[in-house]
């Protein structure tokens, strides 16, 4: 059965949470090589700006990646948040994130009383759902709370989906994303699938997240549209940085709310100090023809980014060349 919207495009809601992603999804531009000045004053000014939750990277494991290779927000290391945040007594609280079969979380993820993290945030492809669980559950025996992202749901069929919901539905975890990893749904699309999961969601007391992908140009468009149908956990980050074509805009995000906590001026401060300064060292992000056409005919981003690398302008083959893998 459709549910009803939960209010308009003017509605106060003051279940909302703001997640800011920037740290750990825009380090999949750089290899995580933000400097301790960019780490601190993101973190000031989410605090400024009202931000509910700032996911400082990655909990990975150092004997599945190098730390040679990656910058220390790929491992997230207890000592490192610490140095940036010390205890962290502000209403900003910390988030990793902690991928299925890439992570050590019985050793790597401390028990929340020794730790100044507040959530796990574990990401997990449909097929391995039965190991996200296990993971969601030794990080809500530890203390911390839960979300869980399932990514490349637009390649998933509907039965599949439905068993997955259903036994995340069952288990701890808090929120449950919806995760649009190639940027290729339609608000339409999110629309239905917020529907289904919120009827989960409703059976078994879960909140639901939006984390979307800029592909198309509808990352903003598809977390406003989550949100009106009822999704209480937004993700953004700061001038959309993320991978390939980035993420929904935090600025765009927080000028859009309409709690009066949340405060666009600290972030667009924070974005004429850093974020072109980043890119003329080289980070790229953000919307490009090679993204819009693997958003399109939903496909991993991989090859658009390899596109660009290469200073390839030959779009039409480039077009022809994914046709054909599809087919």
């Amino acid at each position: 059965m459709a549910r009803s919207r939960q209010g308009s495009l003017v509605s106060f809601r003051p279940d909302i949470k703001v997640v800011d992603c920037t740290l750990r999804d825009g380090g999949l531009v750089n290899n995580f090589a933000f400097s301790d000045e960019f780490v601190k004053d993101l973190y000031l000014a989410n605090i400024k700006a009202g931000v509910d939750y700032m996911e400082f990277g990655y909990k990975a494991s150092t004997e599945i990646f190098n730390p040679a290779q990656f910058g220390k927000w790929k491992f997230c290391k207890e000592q490192d948040i610490r140095s940036i945040v010390g205890d962290n007594k502000t209403d900003t609280k910390i988030s990793v994130m902690a991928d299925v079969g890439r992570t050590d979380f019985k050793k790597d993820i401390l028990n929340k009383k020794d730790s100044v993290i507040d959530l796990i945030r574990v990401a997990t492809y449909i097929n391995t759902i039965p190991a996200a669980i296990e993971m969601l559950e030794d990080a809500k025996k530890k203390g911390y709370e839960t979300t869980v992202n399932i990514m490349a749901v637009s390649k998933v069929n509907d039965d599949d989906l439905d068993g997955g919901l259903e036994l995340l539905g069952q288990s701890s975890v808090d929120t449950i994303y919806l995760v649009d990893s190639f940027g290729a749904f339609y608000p339409e699309q999110v629309e239905r699938l917020c529907d289904k999961y919120l009827n989960m969601a409703a059976k078994y007391n879960k909140k639901i997240g939006i984390h979307a992908h800029n592909n198309q140009q509808l990352a903003f468009a598809n977390t406003i549209e989550a949100l009106t149908m009822g999704a209480s956990y937004l993700d953004a980050t700061v001038s959309g940085m993320g991978r390939g074509a980035g993420n929904c805009y935090m600025e765009l995000l927080l000028s859009f709310l309409r709690n009066p906590k949340y405060n666009k001026i600290a972030i667009m401060n924070f974005v004429e100090k850093h974020m072109q300064k980043l890119r003329d060292e080289g980070a790229v992000w953000g919307y490009d023809i090679p993204y819009l056409l693997t958003g399109m005919l939903n496909s991993h981003p991989s090859s658009a980014i390899q596109f660009i690398k290469e200073n390839r302008t030959d779009y039409a083959m480039f077009y022809q060349e994914l046709i054909d893998n599809v087919l």
